[in-house]
């Protein structure tokens, strides 16, 4: 490990260990995954924080030999014994990355994309462009590379197969592969009753496949069948969301297939129970009547769901006349 140490001062990156950690060193393979924490700091005398895993609930995890886009870590994570906290000043070639890898692990701490805003172009070219990423003090960074000091706590390491990968962080074969057993597992999940566990499920099916249909030409046959596997997944995500009660969500998921496919029943079917949990009355007769035209052998389903849309609508009108009677009473 010494002898890594050097390596690392001799390239700009100095190390200072702050709690020793336990057993022996790590054989960092390719394939081995490293869960830390980590804090981001500026250099400087108040050392001002750039980002903080703990603050996001989440410890980063980091597989060797998956080309990351910030070499500088998992040449420190070679350094480090489970347990261990130390901290790596590391000069600004080392970090010139640094904004575009933050805006990633931003978005999916976020439940968003890791590659929004990175989809057509390359890394080198955005930088030169002053492409904005969407973060002020990312920005600044980008356009100004200084060196920075990075806090990180190893948790465990685990060796290649014993654990199972992120989705993010599988190669576009591992993903495809990958899709039809989290599917499943949502699937599963669902059966449970485990609604809010099913719907993270499907959001990664779907992400694994979104990422593989954003590097095809839109509307080719690739894209095509790509987007045809995501369909029901978006339809399940969008099942679990309805349970949740989070009905714009399903408005706009739902609207998105049907703009592709009009004829999507279950599209229709499950916007229009959203519309109908929104109070948009007319949308949602209109939806469930796109839904008989469709499939007139659904008339008990869709008149179960417009009875109980009339009865709510019942509902709020004698409350309505009871609050505004109320008010003028006064």
């Amino acid at each position: 490990m010494a002898q890594q140490v050097e390596q690392l001062r001799a390239d700009g990156v100095d190390k200072e260990v702050l709690r020793e950690g336990t057993g022996p060193l790590p054989d960092f393979r390719d394939g081995t995954k490293a869960t830390f924490h980590y804090r981001t700091l500026r250099c400087g005398d108040e050392e001002t924080p750039v980002d903080d895993s703990r603050a996001r609930g989440k410890p980063m995890e980091l597989i060797a030999g998956k080309k990351f886009k910030l070499p500088v870590w998992e040449a420190a994570l070679r350094t480090m014994r489970p347990g261990e906290r130390a901290r790596f000043r590391c000069d600004a070639k080392h970090v010139v990355l640094y904004p575009l890898v933050s805006k990633s692990l931003r978005n999916i701490a976020a439940g968003k994309d890791p590659l929004e805003g990175q989809r057509h172009c390359c890394s080198i070219a955005q930088m030169h462009e002053h492409y904005s990423l969407g973060y002020p003090d990312l920005d600044e960074l980008q356009k100004n590379p200084q060196p920075l000091i990075f806090d990180i706590e190893v948790l465990k390491v685990e060796p290649p197969g014993s654990y199972q990968q992120d989705p993010w962080a599988m190669t576009d074969e591992e993903k495809l592969q990958a899709v039809p057993q989290i599917h499943k597992e949502g699937n599963e999940l669902y059966r449970q009753g485990k609604v809010p566990e099913a719907a993270a499920k499907y959001y990664d099916a779907i992400a694994c496949l979104k990422n593989l249909q954003m590097k095809e030409q839109p509307g080719s046959p690739d894209w095509i069948e790509l987007d045809q596997k995501i369909t029901p997944l978006l339809l399940n995500y969008c099942q679990c969301k309805l349970q949740c009660e989070e009905y714009y969500e399903v408005l706009d998921h739902c609207s998105s297939i049907l703009n592709k496919y009009e004829d999507n029943v279950k599209a229709y079917f499950k916007r229009g129970k959203a519309h109908a949990a929104v109070w948009n009355v007319a949308e949602a007769q209109a939806d469930f009547a796109k839904v008989l035209a469709l499939d007139p052998s659904l008339r008990p389903v869709v008149s179960k769901e417009l009875r109980s849309l009339e009865a709510r609508l019942r509902e709020k009108d004698a409350e309505d006349k009871i609050r505004f009677k109320g008010i003028f009473s006064q």
